[in-house]
């Protein structure tokens, strides 16, 4: 399947001339748009880069293409773009006069053109006690212009730098944001620091430029941060810490120098402390350091948390469940009972189990118990949709652990803490599957020790997208009490979305024959990519719509097992919106894609300053070419973003299952072929039968779902708190009493 784009690439040429006027710039990302009066051309023409500061009256060079951009018309889209000063007297007093420099607009501009001609910028620089010579320019206001002339050389000479290794214009943008006027002696020093400091720049991209720079591919500050990659790439996996053996074989493979130079780097990296050797289990693993005291601080918060005494009076159980079954209705099976007895008598408990088994229900009942007592009570879950679902389904506000822990994004930090910590005698964390070991180990630090903890999960959904494993850990440690619910209620297995998830989830192949009359649960058969894709945007677009009434882009959301591949989320995306919601004469071509109003879209990385998270899903409302701005709706709040951090942003009509982790949607199809084969495991597939509330419906071979029913090999993963927990619960000499509705 090809798609054709409106983007019509000649090869590179080189453009000079001078910026008449800044269409537009985002002082964050560089990206501008500008209208130049280039050598050649008659015209002026649109120019679109990435510079760290622009300004009309500068002289640029540009390296790119041309594009044909269907609502732009023709512009060049460059890849390098250098400034520098203007030379002409129109260019001087129109670059001075841009408000570019602080201290000079058009009038003090026009002034100091006419005294000093083409001369100005030199006696600037080099005679700076002569501005005073012009009308209103006191000591004050010339200081301000010597300073900002010195900005101003410091970027351009930053700029020129990077160029000149090989760094395109938006990257150095980033770079000259993060280090200042400190970027080219960072560079020089330590290139690899890039990798680490700046989102878009990777090992691979700061190697490129040590190359340039003369580093040697053996030198030691490369295999170092070759290492440290390879341990940041293995925590991407969801590791905190990987065998030494992995490890070494990890770095060789890309680092391509010997064994024993990796053995030193290793040494070295233990020397300095950035990483921590220790066992897991029979193994020899290198952690890195921050993950590693990240996990035996959160055991040693579950296990001070758990010694301490109840924060409300002794309730009595045989009193509190008939008052709860009276308030609500309910008649509670003797395994529930069980569980809220618990919970009422626990400092820390765990509640695990699948769908239908009735954890929603328990988790009612103990706040209920909990809010007559007058007990405070805080509710959070680790995704926007998640806690949204929480405060439905509890009539109490649940808040995203972000937003509890009050997260600043100029510290880059949580207020929350040991020294401002949560106001509450119970906090309940729902979806506890999904929090990794970062976010465990600042939820820990801002819970009070008077405080009790409450967690509620599915131990056999997906673990979290972060490093770790939590929830399995904790339960797995035996450390705390757990309560496994199994058990479905009579009324949850009239649905054959959750018979299925349970089928998954103990090893039987579901029930895939069509049934009689409607369902909730359907398998399509499609016997190769082509045909799914076509019988997947049939589905979507007109059969699911037709006869259950959902809006296809809003109430549907396909889920895929892999980004790539005929039917991987990306090819499927462009089928997807092309029969959903063809772009028209407003739309902006960026990164790959195609936005425009309609649109629906996930946001692929936590932005704090916008308070967007990964994961989160919105529909554009607005695409403002002039401003260069489009403007998405997430839950009812709009927040914008420039052309320039469209970066974040892909379309959501199909996502990976990985991504929809913690939101449930009306309806769910799930393309499930041998092409996959990979990403074929159960707990992949049971967390995308999971995610539908009114209808799941598979696509694709019978032979694919057998397989990933039968694969339980799910990715081993290094961690060491379960290790933590159970060996410090040893020598307290405590033990987690465990709970299975089942026995």
């Amino acid at each position: 399947m090809s798609t054709i784009t409106p983007e019509t690439h000649s090869s590179t040429e080189v453009l000079a001339g001078l910026v008449e006027r800044v269409t537009f710039h985002s002082p964050e990302s560089g990206f501008c748009v500008l209208r130049v009066k280039a050598r050649g051309h008659r015209d002026l023409i649109t120019v679109v880069g990435h510079a760290a500061m622009i300004s009309a009256g500068e002289w640029i060079t540009a390296s790119g293409a041309w594009l044909n951009d269907r609502t732009h018309g023709l512009q060049f889209k460059a890849q390098f773009l250098k400034t520098s000063a203007p030379s002409s007297i129109e260019g001087i007093e129109k670059y001075l006069g841009s408000g570019m420099i602080r201290g000079i607009g058009p009038v003090y501009a026009r002034r100091l053109v006419k005294a000093f001609g083409k001369d100005v910028f030199d006696i600037i620089e080099a005679e700076p006690e002569r501005l005073r010579e012009v009308g209103g320019i006191g000591a004050v206001r010339a200081a301000k212009i010597t300073a900002g002339w010195a900005d101003q050389k410091a970027i351009r000479e930053i700029m020129v730098f990077l160029h000149g290794h090989g760094v395109g214009t938006a990257r150095a943008v980033r770079i000259f944001k993060t280090y200042g006027t400190d970027a080219v002696q960072v560079m020089s020093e330590n290139p690899y620091r890039l990798a680490r400091d700046i989102r878009g720049i990777g090992f691979r991209t700061a190697d490129l430029i040590a190359g340039k720079l003369g580093i040697e591919k053996t030198a030691s500050i490369r295999v170092r941060a070759g290492v440290s990659f390879a341990l940041s790439e293995a925590m991407g996996d969801g590791h905190c810490g990987l065998p030494r053996t992995d490890l070494t074989a990890l770095a060789e493979k890309l680092l391509e120098v010997p064994q024993t130079l990796i053995e030193s780097a290793i040494g070295d990296e233990l020397a300095e402390g950035s990483v921590t050797e220790d066992r897991v289990g029979e193994a020899d693993c290198i952690f890195l350091t921050g993950l590693y005291q990240a996990e035996r601080a959160i055991a040693g918060h579950l296990l001070r948390l758990s010694a301490g005494p109840l924060p409300w009076p002794a309730i009595d159980a045989d009193r509190a469940l008939p008052w709860i079954e009276q308030k609500t209705g309910l008649s509670l099976a003797a395994s529930q009972a069980e569980a809220i007895r618990l919970a009422l008598r626990s400092k820390v408990t765990v509640i695990t189990g699948g769908p239908g088994v009735g954890k929603t229900t328990i988790v009612n009942a103990i706040l209920r118990i909990l809010a007559a007592k007058g007990v405070k009570l805080l509710l959070a879950a680790p995704t926007g949709r998640a806690a949204k679902r929480m405060t439905e389904t509890t009539g109490l506000e649940a808040k995203t652990i972000h937003r509890l822990l009050e997260f600043d994004p100029k510290a880059f930090a949580f207020k929350r803490n040991e020294e401002s910590p949560l106001d509450c005698d119970l906090l309940v964390v729902d979806e506890s599957s999904m929090v990794d070991v970062p976010l465990m180990q600042s939820l820990m630090k801002a819970l009070p020790t008077a405080a009790a903890l409450l967690m509620v999960g599915d131990i056999d959904q997906l673990p979290s997208v972060g490093p770790g494993q939590v929830l399995a850990d904790i339960i797995g440690s035996g450390a705390v009490p757990v309560v496994r619910l199994t058990e479905v209620f009579r009324q949850a297995a009239q649905s054959k979305i959750i018979t299925t998830a349970h089928a998954i989830n103990a090893g039987r192949l579901p029930d895939l024959i069509p049934p009689e009359g409607d369902a909730d649960f359907y398998f399509v058969p499609a016997r190769d990519p082509e045909q799914a894709v076509t019988r997947i945007v049939e589905l979507v677009s007109r059969r699911i719509p037709r006869r259950f009434g959902l809006d296809p882009i809003r109430d549907i959301q396909v889920l895929c097992p892999m980004n790539r591949g005929g039917v991987g989320a990306r090819s499927l995306n462009i089928e997807l919106q092309k029969a959903l919601n063809p772009p028209g004469e407003k739309k902006v071509e960026r990164f790959g894609w195609t936005f425009a109003p309609g649109d629906k879209v996930m946001q692929v990385e936590n932005d704090y300053d916008k308070e967007v998270y990964n994961g989160d899903i919105g529909t554009i409302e607005d695409v403002d070419a002039d401003d260069g701005e489009v403007a998405i709706n997430f839950d009812g709040r709009t927040v914008t973003f420039a052309f320039g951090e469209l970066d974040t942003l892909v379309p959501a009509y199909a996502a990976t299952i990985h991504k929809s982790q913690g939101s449930e949607y009306p309806a769910v199809v799930i393309p499930v072929m041998t092409q996959h084969y990979t990403m074929l495991q159960r707990n992949l597939l049971y967390t995308g039968v999971t995610r539908g509330r009114k209808l799941v419906v598979l696509v694709g071979q019978k032979k694919a779902v057998a397989i990933a029913v039968k694969n339980v090999s799910g990715r081993r993963r290094w961690s060491k708190l379960d290790e933590w927990l159970a060996t410090e619960r040893l020598a307290k000499g405590g033990l987690g009493s465990e709970i299975r509705d089942a026995d």
